[in-house]
């Protein structure tokens, strides 16, 4: 009886410091982000989102996830599944070259991009002669925006599908299933969570990334600035109301995300 009330102490115990911690770490934060938000009236903060390069750079924030995110999604299930179901030459090895990314330095990324793609960078005079501009402009935002997150979809699905093994897939193409039917009703149903998941984590690197971007966009005002670059540059302006709003409309957009995982989560359950 008592080794169960000690063991019921501590588990109270390690349940109040994990709320202590979430709180310090995660709700005061936000908190602290929204109040400052809001600090001279709902008319400032609004007047401070409508702003037209704050409205442009929370436009390419959106666009630049609704690009990468299903990409991603279709690389990182197929890597997954090459990984998981196949015996090759060179596998480790591709498994090392998915995981880079996260071993690289998001700055390191930005300067490896404009050495590739920029005027005096290994491509660039080719770029030139064709009149493809990409350092500096939106598309250069996506790629290395696909470089940075490309492990997350397929970190989440490797270790799922080697857990579940084969032997359904086995069962469906005993059946008479061709590639195509085991993938749609057998495979994806039995990883979609990972694959939402690792949606959720490519999203939110996707809109908070700063380091790669601020190096291949160029910080253009109202044309290559993303939401996070955008909140930078209105804080170094001492705006502090505008780029509060603007981190508000950002950590708004991740707890949105956040949501709709929750509600899909909840509606599979039922």
């Amino acid at each position: 009886m008592s080794h169960s009330a000690e063991r019921s102490a501590g588990a109270n115990v390690l349940i109040g410091l994990s709320f202590a911690f979430v709180g310090v770490a995660l709700v005061v934060p936000l908190a602290l982000i929204f109040s400052f938000a809001f600090r001279e009236g709902v008319g400032a903060y609004f007047d401070a989102i409508l702003k037209p390069d704050t409205l442009h750079a929370i436009f390419l924030t959106v666009i630049t996830a609704i690009i990468v995110v299903p990409i991603n999604m279709v690389v990182g299930a197929a890597l997954a599944w090459l990984v998981t179901r196949f015996k090759f030459r060179g596998q480790q090895l591709l498994v090392a070259i998915i995981e880079l990314p996260a071993a690289v330095s998001p700055i390191v990324a930005g300067i490896v991009y404009l050495f590739l793609y920029g005027n005096q960078g290994l491509l660039g005079p080719f770029m030139q002669s064709i009149g493809l501009q990409i350092m500096f402009t939106p598309l250069a935002i996506v790629l290395v925006s696909l470089f940075v997150t490309a492990p997350y979809v397929a970190r989440e699905l490797v270790p799922l599908m080697r857990q579940q093994g084969t032997e359904d897939e086995e069962a469906a193409l005993s059946l008479g299933a061709n590639g195509w039917q085991m993938f749609w009703h057998v495979t994806l149903p039995n990883i979609r969570w990972g694959l939402v998941y690792g949606a959720v984590l490519t999203n939110a690197r996707v809109m908070g990334e700063f380091g790669a971007v601020s190096v291949v966009s160029g910080s253009i005002r109202g044309q290559t600035n993303t939401l996070p670059l955008q909140i930078n540059l209105l804080f170094n302006d001492f705006n502090i109301a505008g780029s509060f709003a603007a981190a508000s409309t950002l950590a708004l957009i991740a707890v949105i995300t956040l949501v709709l995982k929750s509600m899909l989560e909840a509606w599979e359950r039922r």
